[in-house]
């Protein structure tokens, strides 16, 4: 990224006077979008100091989690945003969008993701933290139950082959790329269990999901509240899809107790059975849990950033105590013990591909 790679946008922002401004560069997650802050000096009257670049990468109309990939005139990103802000989900605001250069400038959140302000708060507060979060994902929920046909999050579903696609991601990069190729048996025996799982989240209530509603993607503003952000992957899924992924977020270590308080709250915020909610959220824990696993070693064999294998075991964690909450998937239980050393709680993070 240079200064002139921002120059167009900019100007469409402040005009063809541009005042000085700064860049820096953003730490990168598992996007491949690329990010920084910039910083203006002196900006006119009602303009910004300070927002945030989206760099888009070539193909920024593909999604690179699998699926179908469907034709959009609008990128999928800024449809979202267009969408959150319409229905009063908080989201960052569009500055500025210069596509053909493939930058957007965002509404500056600051630095503090629900993941930082977790680490710097008491475990004793954290149900509170987690309530506002919850409360947040109803609402979203609520905001976007009916969307018009032609939305993209509308059109886009957790098929049976994205689904599947998600399990084979983790037989592939979570399990045979660092413990072996299974046996025959073995193999036969984990694509029962596969088609088990993708059967069981086929079955369930399908509603609007944000996809990755998680504790990096959860910004905190200045004032405590919450926003939305890395919305660009919204489809229909399980209808507690979100849910789990906040409740099971590799990035934090979250107690069963705390997560059966807030899988009750949620229950009760939506007007939904409690008891029947449980059951889809571990079924749906193990399918997402199994995939984050595979996805981490993935980043690091494939896009050579091994920061991700850290989260790999806690992503374990939350497999088997599914794992134990879904008696009639022993099978599946028998062998990642029997596969990978230490499993559920005492796994290792595996080395990275470079070592």
């Amino acid at each position: 990224m240079t200064l002139a790679d921002f120059t167009p946008a900019l100007t469409g922002l402040y005009g063809p006077e541009l005042p000085h401004f700064t860049v820096q560069r953003l730490p990168g997650h598992a996007s491949a979008r690329v990010y920084a802050r910039i910083e203006v000096s002196e900006p006119p009257p009602g303009k910004p100091e300070r927002m945030v670049a989206m760099c888009l990468p070539e193909d920024a109309f593909k999604s690179d989690e699998g699926g179908d990939q469907l034709t959009s005139e609008r990128l999928p990103f800024l449809e979202m945003a267009e969408t959150f802000h319409a229905r009063g989900v908080p989201a960052p605001a569009i500055l500025q969008e210069d596509l053909a250069h493939g930058v957007i400038l965002l509404e500056d959140l600051g630095n503090l993701t629900l993941e930082a302000h977790l680490r710097q708060t008491p475990r004793e507060h954290w149900s509170a933290v987690y309530g506002k979060a919850v409360e947040l994902l109803a609402q979203m929920h609520d905001a976007c139950a009916e969307l018009p046909v032609d939305s993209i999050a509308a059109q886009r579903r957790f098929d049976g082959a994205l689904l599947r696609w998600e399990l084979d991601h983790f037989r592939e990069w979570g399990l045979e790329c660092l413990f072996g190729k299974l046996s025959r048996q073995a193999s036969e025996m984990l694509g029962q269990a596969f088609d088990r799982i993708v059967g069981e989240l086929q079955a369930m209530p399908f509603g609007f999901v944000h996809r990755d509603y998680q504790s990096r993607n959860l910004m905190v503003k200045p004032d405590g509240a919450l926003a939305v952000i890395d919305f660009q992957d919204a489809l229909q899924g399980p209808r507690v899809y979100d849910l789990v992924a906040l409740l099971c977020d590799s990035y934090v270590a979250l107690s069963e107790a705390l997560q059966e308080e807030l899988i009750a709250q949620y229950a009760a915020r939506r007007g939904l059975d409690e008891q029947q909610i449980t059951r889809e959220f571990w079924w749906v824990s193990l399918h997402r849990k199994l995939k984050d696993a595979g996805r981490f070693v993935y980043i690091d064999r494939e896009r050579g950033n091994p920061d991700f294998l850290q989260w790999y075991p806690q992503s374990l964690v939350y497999v088997g105590r599914a794992l134990a909450k879904l008696p009639e998937m022993g099978d599946l239980d028998a062998l990642l013990l029997n596969t990978i050393p230490g499993f559920p709680n005492k796994v290792r993070k595996p080395s990275p591909v470079l070592e």
